[in-house]
């Protein structure tokens, strides 16, 4: 019995289901404290999609951004590889980027994954994530060769 081949979705599909992904997940958010919501979904190079969203704590430092969340359950999952990671909150008026520490953790697994802002409206923004952190740390720096040797004058 010979199978319908089913043709891969295309790159405006997987986006389009990317940013859906992503407004799921901001309704999921745990955010009693600033009623912020954030969503986000991210794009592995096996096809599948991680969403995650906020989560705070009354002890405001041990807050999880949604884009943190979304790597961690992907990377939990045995993921190493991403394409494409879509962030929104309930802001119309602008745009929400991930804050520092996302832009960092995103790094570390690559610095040409696609970054897609998204509004309520479903309007979007894309850079990638090297735009968003110039200069960034990554595993390469760790490879460089160093020296203990200061000049002190």
């Amino acid at each position: 019995m010979e199978k319908d081949i089913i043709p891969a979705p295309s790159s405006t599909e997987l986006k389009g289901k990317l940013f859906v992904e992503a407004h799921l997940a901001k309704h999921k958010a745990y955010c009693p404290y600033s009623n912020f919501r954030v969503g986000a979904a991210i794009l592995t190079s096996t096809g599948k999609i991680y969403s995650g969203c906020n989560i705070e704590n009354a002890s405001y430092a041990l807050a999880t951004c949604a884009e943190r969340t979304a790597l961690v359950k992907a990377v939990s999952e045995g993921e190493h590889s991403f394409e494409k990671i879509a962030i929104t909150s309930d802001v119309e008026s602008s745009f929400t980027g991930p804050c520092g520490s996302c832009r960092q953790t995103l790094a570390e697994f690559g610095l040409d994954l696609d970054v897609y802002l998204v509004n309520p409206k479903n309007e979007s923004k894309h850079f990638k994530l090297r735009e968003l952190l110039p200069l960034a740390f990554t595993p390469r720096d760790l490879q460089k060769s160093r020296t203990s040797h200061d000049i002190i004058e």
